[in-house]
């Protein structure tokens, strides 16, 4: 190519989740004309050789935006792209193994009667040979009709028997209990009734409507009808905990032996810094563990005790990361943690209908670092992925540091310009920058952004389905209050002229762009936008202060004036509110950035990469 000729640059920015690109000619005095830009999901994890068919359709459509050619390419930038993995480390219970109690916990919709019963089990064909002053609780197989159940209960009763409640695998306890001479607690849609033991002592409770449970959701409830001493009502407790917030239950007391407990410790970690090595348990919660993170930062690495969960965590990631790197995993160092405690549903082994008692835990993101050398196996990808498009070999570099690339994108935001602080929340990590008034960038990572918020949402929730949380996390929610309007999480109303689907009546539903999608679960409104709110709180809030005030000058948030946010959490509908609402006391004025004029806060990175490159052209050329 001819001196001075412009050259046709490639930046790509791979993230977590998304990878961006932008097209642009570079001429030698350094002038920048943008022409495309591209988004595709991110193949792979983050930093690994998979990432270069993510790259190649990024690209691809930011040339295609732009009007060019993959054989008209003369360079393709990419970020120094560090690899983010988020762990779960249990602080408390763990498994408990409840071998002289069976819970069945599940709340169904519509249980029956109200009140509390207590008795020894019987299957319903047997309950004609019980005997006058026998207190009695009636196991009731799905296929039985209710009208025969209900029957059968009254001519028990009538004959002197002690039916107390009833426990039923259908779905008909407000039949059964219609037809009754006397109320009586009946649960029904017990899924596994063939499980439930007979001939044992038990307990059923329903609550009044709008009501819950108060004797078997109290440890020393469950203690009184079920004479235990004060260690078995210790070990108990879990099964209460459990049934906490349910309209009914039922729990019953089987033979076999004591009730044991058996734990895996949360652990310790040991945070490595510089000149100082700081060990904190894991069950002093996350506040503990980022007291002890800020006092060594950085951190040089970090290490979990063997043989606890957070040992087991830590390990995982080193050992995922070696796998997809080729590092043997003592050279995969981690290079920051946030650390969030939190509530997550833990199954009680020994219920019959998978019963579950949240339990405390602690949430760490690591974010690892490697050598080099793993960026430039991407890179080696990237040639040989982009060659098969340009009928070539394309000049591939590792462009920069994603923090510092995003000062340069931010840079053409309109009405900005340095000194300039960036907040780039990603997928994985958020990163922060500040560029002084002589163009010195000032750069720093820390872990978790997206990802963690959708794994809290998820854990705390107990959806199982990251797709659902994920949703939770991007829309807003409301209730479908009848088949032509709902009530949004707001408070307002909204109608509509043509009818809900039937399927959607009396549910919270996510506001996706798609449509109205309803929420698994029995979760109200007010439960999910807070565990949507805190999750983003915790994360995105807390990272963004501890952020900024590494990289602000002497460490005092006040001396920043300015904050631009970047990346695609940036285009959350309330974390950027959240963050301008925490920065506010310190006198910072906090906004989305606009790259380009036109892109909002996406293609930062992309940007800065083929900015950076730019400089550097115009340094050359003047040299």
């Amino acid at each position: 190519m001819a001196s001075g000729a412009p050259r046709l640059v490639v930046g790509v920015d791979i993230g977590n989740s998304t990878t961006e690109a932008c097209c642009a000619r570079v001429d030698d005095d350094g002038g920048v004309e943008y022409l495309g830009s591209g988004l595709a999901p991110t193949t792979g994890i983050k930093g690994t050789p998979d990432n270069a068919e993510g790259v190649r359709k990024a690209a691809g459509q930011a040339l295609a935006d732009g009007g060019c050619r993959w054989p008209d390419v003369d360079l393709v930038l990419t970020n120094e792209a560090t690899p983010v993995i988020s762990g779960l480390a249990m602080e408390t219970i763990t498994e408990t193994v409840v071998t002289e109690s069976t819970m069945i916990g599940h709340d169904p919709r519509t249980p029956g009667g109200s009140g509390i019963g207590v008795g020894t089990t019987v299957a319903l064909a047997d309950l004609a040979e019980r005997a006058a002053g026998e207190d009695v609780l009636v196991v009731v197989p799905a296929a039985e009709d209710f009208e025969d159940v209900a029957e059968a209960l009254v001519a028990a009763a009538r004959r002197g028997v002690g039916v107390r409640g009833a426990i039923l695998g259908g779905d008909d306890a407000v039949l059964v209990a219609n037809r009754l001479e006397e109320t009586l607690p009946i649960v029904d849609e017990v899924t596994l009734v063939d499980e439930v033991p007979l001939g044992m002592l038990a307990a059923v409770e329903v609550a009044e409507p709008g009501r819950t449970i108060r004797t078997l959701s109290n440890s020393y409830g469950i203690a009184t009808l079920f004479d235990l001493d004060a260690e078995q009502t210790k070990m108990i407790s879990p099964v209460a905990r459990s049934l906490t917030g349910n309209r009914s239950a039922v729990v019953v007391r089987t033979p076999g032996g004591d009730i044991t407990d058996r734990r895996v410790p949360a652990g310790s970690i040991a945070l490595r810094g510089r000149s100082s090595t700081v060990s904190v348990e894991v069950d002093a919660g996350a506040d503990e563990i980022m007291r002890a993170l800020a006092r060594i930062r950085p951190l040089v690495d970090a290490e979990g005790e063997s043989g606890t969960h957070v040992g087991g965590m830590i390990a995982g990631v080193r050992d995922a990361m070696s796998e997809l790197t080729g590092q043997r995993p003592d050279e995969v160092a981690i290079e920051d943690l946030l650390a969030v405690d939190t509530l997550v549903p833990q199954e009680v082994r020994g219920g019959l209908a998978k019963e579950v008692a949240r339990e405390d835990a602690v949430l760490l993101a690591a974010m690892v670092r490697t050598s080099r050398g793993p960026m430039e196996q991407v890179a080696a990808e990237v040639r040989r992925v982009l060659a098969e498009e340009a009928q070539r070999v394309l000049e591939v570099e590792i462009g920069g540091i994603e923090a510092e690339m995003a000062v340069g994108g931010a840079l053409t935001t309109p009405g900005s310009g340095e000194p300039i602080v960036v907040l780039d929340l990603g997928g994985g990590s958020t990163d922060a920058a500040h560029a002084d008034t002589d163009g010195e960038v000032y750069s720093v990572h820390v872990a978790g952004a997206g990802d963690l918020v959708t794994t809290l949402i998820d854990a705390e929730l107990g959806l199982d389905d990251k797709q659902v949380a994920e949703e939770i996390k991007r829309y807003p929610l409301a209730k479908v209050e009848s088949f032509f309007h709902v009530r949004h999480e707001n408070g307002t109303a909204q109608f509509f002229t043509e009818p809900l689907a039937p399927e959607l009546f009396a549910r919270v539903v996510v506001l996706t762009d798609e449509g109205m999608h309803a929420v698994p679960g029995r979760h109200d409104l007010a439960t999910l936008r807070h565990t949507r709110r805190e999750a983003k709180r915790r994360v995105f809030v807390v990272n963004a202060l501890r952020a900024l005030e590494q990289i602000a000058p002497g460490g005092t948030l006040r001396q920043i004036e300015f904050v631009v946010l970047l990346g695609g959490s940036a285009l959350d509908f309330e974390i950027p509110d959240m963050i301008a609402d925490a920065v506010a006391p310190h006198g910072i004025v906090c906004g989305t950035g606009n790259v380009r004029g036109s892109l909002g806060p996406r293609n930062a990175v992309a940007s800065g990469l083929v900015a950076g490159h730019a400089r550097g052209r115009r340094v050359s050329g003047a040299a």
